[in-house]
């Protein structure tokens, strides 16, 4: 055996696990009802909640899966409380829309952002733990940055009130 069998043994064998991964690109492109389209993308962002605990959150069209699963994207969203100021922030990032184009919902303990430009398509709902006044919604959009903010409502304290003596 000579020095260029020995490096195309090692070749071969270095190699064997890429062959799977071709095997199924192949299936998920033949297969029927697959989103043949991209980009396709998928991502997780990691903060630290109120408590100090860790939180995931996962965005994108491809999940666990790696299969495309829908024909609207999910935009990447943060969600930032601000109890010192009172305020609740969205922020998602849509780029390649007008800002004419976007359609932003609140659902009682949920916001429905939706928006769509030729093939970019966005879609997504987010869920809000905190109190909200809703007439207080003022959003904004530039450079495919989406941020609209909330005042907070005062949590249900004790009622009641001081009366002075005069």
């Amino acid at each position: 055996m000579n020095e260029w069998d020995e490096f195309d043994v090692l070749f071969q064998r270095m190699m064997r696990p890429f062959k799977g991964m071709d095997r199924i690109w192949d299936e998920m492109r033949n297969s029927s009802g697959l989103q043949t389209f991209g980009p396709y993308y998928y991502g997780c962002s990691v903060t630290v909640g109120p408590d100090g605990k860790p939180v995931v959150k996962e965005y994108g069209n491809v999940h666990q899966s790696l299969l495309p699963n829908q024909e609207k994207r999910e935009p990447f969203v943060d969600v930032i409380v601000d109890d010192k100021e009172k305020v609740l922030k969205v922020v998602a990032e849509m780029p390649g829309v007008e800002k004419n184009e976007i359609k932003i919902e609140v659902l009682g303990e949920a916001i429905l952002l939706e928006a769509e430009h030729g093939e970019r398509k966005y879609k997504t709902e987010i869920p809000i733990k905190q109190k909200v006044d809703e007439n207080s919604a003022k959003a904004t959009y530039a450079n495919g940055i989406l941020e609209v903010r909330f005042r907070l409502k005062d949590d249900d304290g004790p009622r009641g009130r001081k009366v002075e003596v005069e």
